[in-house]
């Protein structure tokens, strides 16, 4: 894999209706190298940080291969880099191969797997288009967010290694449909699997757990 391009905003002040409210998924491309923290790249920043930002989605990476099946089917060429508000535009990444807990090296900076991402209202904004953000979750296109293992820095053209896998070789694709399905047995089985593995978000552990509890038939 490699590092297409790296993409950050400062939380700005957008209409939504007859409202209006602050959002962050106005990504754009930066040139040169750029600082890892733990929270965050240098020069981004989340508006709403209970549901986003945060150690364990510190960074959010997508995949640059997802592009052109979402020029088709929105037909719209006007895509640049960071248009689904992520801060890595990965060529390769592969959500069906990446798991839950794998190591990544960029730069000298070291990542973990922590979740995929879950999309919200303001994806639609980005896209002026409310249909978006239903579609992005029923592709199973999600990218994936990444906690900071290791402080530093990268820049556009860096390659993207796997160093590590994650203990329970549960793959982000493989969640996220589970996820989908509150009520299918199977999917419960592996989110049961999911939170097994210790580099998993607080946040979807909490959510699984919920789930799982209501379910105590589980595994008969």
């Amino acid at each position: 894999m490699s590092l297409s391009s790296v993409n950050v905003s400062r939380p700005m002040e957008v209409r939504h209706g007859d409202t209006s409210v602050m959002t962050g998924i106005f990504k754009r491309a930066v040139v040169g190298t750029v600082a890892v923290r733990r929270l965050n790249l240098d020069g981004d920043g989340q508006a709403d940080l209970v549901n986003h930002g945060g150690e364990s989605k510190a960074v959010y990476a997508y995949s640059l291969d997802h592009y052109d099946y979402w020029r088709e089917a929105l037909g719209r060429d006007d895509m640049p880099y960071g248009q689904f508000g992520e801060n890595l535009t990965v060529a390769g990444l592969d959500e069906a191969r990446l798991c839950i807990g794998d190591q990544l090296q960029i730069g000298d900076a070291l990542f973990t797997i922590s979740q995929p991402r879950v999309p919200c209202f303001k994806l639609g904004i980005r896209f002026a288009d409310k249909r978006v953000p239903k579609m992005f979750a029923l592709s199973l296109r999600t990218g994936f967010y990444l906690r900071v293992l290791k402080e530093g820095t990268l820049k556009a053209g860096d390659t993207v290694d796997v160093v590590a896998k994650g203990v329970g070789g549960l793959s982000i694709r493989s969640l996220f449909d589970a996820y989908l399905k509150p009520n299918d047995r199977e999917a419960l089985r592996l989110l049961a699997r999911a939170i097994e593995i210790p580099e998993l978000s607080p946040e979807w552990r909490g959510h699984i757990g919920e789930r799982l509890a209501r379910r105590p038939d589980l595994g008969r």
